[in-house]
């Protein structure tokens, strides 16, 4: 058969596919001709609004419906979400748009924006996305990011939480006068002090070194002035170069039916320009594509109407967290599941594949089981096994001080919870990285056998590479690892989960958190250094006087292996195999390892041998067979 024949044939079958991308682009490509002739408009201080922009006023033709604007009193808004904003700048050169909230006024910190307005907002498709690094005028890098006001009932000590006291006329952020009022920097909903309810959420543009401690609210509130930068969607060029991309194709197509031509530069260009169609799928596309390409998938794809007949119109509702929302569902078997709705899939619906790709090749008995998947448009949802413990945060941290589990129920749990991640590491074909050990992530059954969840930021690396390669840091802040942070300390490696289930360990042995933003004592903020001083000292690290020395020995034990798990240096940590043996082993084998500090600038002198004490720690401790 003829290639130029099929190379038509396969044009036929990808035409659908190419215009998938955008149904109209042919039509946008017309709109901007006659766009082009129209004059620029203006409105107030904005002099040149012009194509995609549409003045509401002006002919149709003179712009895109997706971007009209408004003028009322010489003033430009936006409506987005429901609501308006004030369109402070237009670039575009740079195809962004900066708009503020019109209750924010310039040199008055106690006025705030009268709505919320988040990342959960933004979704694929939408005309509008976040900037990830933006530019100003006076071409400084601004990033977006997010702000999350709270009121806490206590004071908060934390240097993420700057006080907003020097605006306390502020009624949105102050309910009465016994609440305390602050404001997060990139900070994330779930990972609030219990304290502290949100009150309001806003995006912002603003310069790359705010944020970390080292800011004020009067910084913060110029920049919630200053307004954020949104980039709008697909430019017109791409329409340009999708629609050229496709008569290139025809063209070669053409050329080899004609002439016979199997020359194999004709070859390499048609495949460049195959390349390039490819780079424009759309997330779903990606998705689909994805799962195409997986031979030995697990779980069952369901539709959405399934879906919701699983939940019952989505009826109960278990939880919510930055990634959407989780129901109880149940399936015509009678099996009870739960299932989460991605609302906000990141970077081409990463997370939605980090989580099938993971989870849905293995099976293990502390890993949370994935049973199946949708897939419908904007739609995207995960079914796991339904956990009728729920998570392990709410049996650790009890607002009335009721604690659900026992201490050898919970070593248990820890055990378990090694186990998973170890399998991660070592047991399956390919290791997997977490990225986010911690106490919400670990689900607990019925019998309280505990399961990890939640992969959204999971890496899949050869087992045979020692470090990873990350653009950015990912993980809740209280258990990342600190090389996430310090480049200079150590690569990224399977080490930064060990740092993160020694985080955890430490919070299930002592029932508290390890960042303690409220506590009395500024030396106790980091609880690990606190831990390490009453080990030395031969204090109690529990209050409670009441726990019998086989309780002790355990605790003892948790805290030990926690505090080798928290080391500084990637290198200095075991692996999770190594510390399967201290767990299971005798206390009184174990060692105290230097002691831990957060970051770098902090770190006290290094102690001598701190290897050979490790490895003494592990002499007497038989080796363990672990279940694959």
């Amino acid at each position: 058969m003829p290639l130029g024949f099929l190379i038509l044939l396969f044009l036929f079958l990808v035409n659908p596919i190419c215009k998938a991308e955008d149904r109209d682009y042919r039509s946008r490509i017309n709109t901007k001709s006659e766009g082009d002739k129209c004059s620029p408009s203006s409105c107030g201080k904005l002099r040149d609004i012009r194509y995609p922009f549409w003045l509401k006023t002006h002919p149709k033709a003179c712009g895109d419906e997706r971007y009209s604007l408004s003028c009322n009193n010489n003033i430009t808004t936006l409506h987005l979400y429901s609501e308006e904003y004030l369109v402070e700048a237009i670039n575009y050169e740079n195809q962004t748009i900066r708009i503020v909230n019109p209750n924010i006024m310039k040199n008055n910190c106690s006025s705030l924006p009268s709505y919320s307005l988040s990342n959960y907002n933004f979704s694929y498709g939408d005309p509008y996305e976040l900037s990830q690094a933006n530019h100003s005028t006076s071409h400084d890098v601004r990033l977006t990011k997010s702000l999350v006001f709270v009121s806490c009932e206590n004071p908060v000590l934390s240097p993420l939480y700057v006080d907003t006291a020097s605006c306390a006329s502020s009624g949105a952020l102050t309910r009465s006068k016994l609440r305390h009022s602050y404001v997060v920097v990139n900070g994330r909903v779930s990972d609030m002090v219990d304290s502290c309810s949100v009150e309001l959420m806003a995006m912002v543009s603003m310069p790359g070194n705010i944020g970390g401690g080292n800011v004020s609210f009067m910084d913060i509130h110029e920049e919630l002035a200053y307004g954020i930068e949104l980039s709008w969607g697909r430019t017109l060029l791409e329409y340009e170069e999708l629609d050229l991309s496709y008569r290139v194709l025809v063209a070669i197509g053409g050329l080899f039916l004609s002439k016979a031509v199997y020359g194999s530069p004709i070859l390499v260009i048609f495949l460049l320009v195959y390349k390039r169609q490819k780079q424009h799928l759309s997330m779903y596309e990606r998705i689909e594509e994805f799962l195409r390409s997986c031979h030995n998938l697990m779980p069952i794809r369901y539709s959405y109407s399934e879906v919701r007949k699983m939940t019952e119109g989505f009826k109960y509702r278990l939880g919510e967290g930055g990634y959407g929302a989780v129901y109880k569902g149940k399936l015509r078997s009678g099996r009870f599941v739960a299932i989460k709705m991605l609302s906000s899939s990141k970077a081409n619906g990463e997370d939605f594949i980090n989580e099938v790709a993971t989870i849905g090749r293995i099976h293990h008995v502390n890993i949370v089981q994935l049973v199946g998947f949708c897939v419908e448009g904007s739609k995207r949802a995960l079914v796991y096994d339904f956990m009728p413990k729920g998570s392990l945060d709410k049996h650790i941290f009890s607002d009335e001080g009721i604690i659900s589990l026992s201490c050898e129920k919970m070593f248990e749990v820890s055990l378990g919870v090694a186990r998973g991640i170890e399998y991660l590491h070592r047991g399956c074909e390919i290791q997997i990285l977490h990225f986010d050990i911690k106490p919400h992530n670990i689900l607990l059954d019925e019998n309280f056998a505990p399961k990890v969840s939640d992969f959204g930021l999971a890496r899949l690396c050869p087992s045979h590479d020692n470090n990873v390669s990350l653009t950015a840091a990912r993980g809740t802040l209280g258990y990342m690892a600190p090389e996430l942070f310090y480049k200079n300390i150590g690569g990224v490696s399977y080490k930064a989960d060990v740092y993160s289930f020694g985080m955890l360990l430490m919070e299930m042995a002592s029932r508290r958190k390890n960042l303690n933003a409220v506590a009395e004592r500024s030396s106790q903020i980091y609880f690990p250094s606190w831990v390490y001083d009453q080990f030395s000292e031969g204090k109690n690290i529990l209050d409670s006087e009441n726990i019998v020395d086989e309780d002790l020995n355990t605790i003892k034990k948790m805290m030990i292996v926690a505090l080798w798990c928290i080391q500084l240096k990637p290198s200095e940590r075991p692996s999770m195999n190594d510390v399967i043996k201290m767990l299971e082993g005798d206390v009184e084998c174990l060692q105290l390892p230097p002691k831990p500090s957060p970051c770098p600038q902090e770190k006290p002198v290094p102690v001598e041998h701190a290897h050979e004490r490790f490895k003494s720690s592990l002499q007497s401790i038989d080796s363990i067979t672990l279940p694959r």
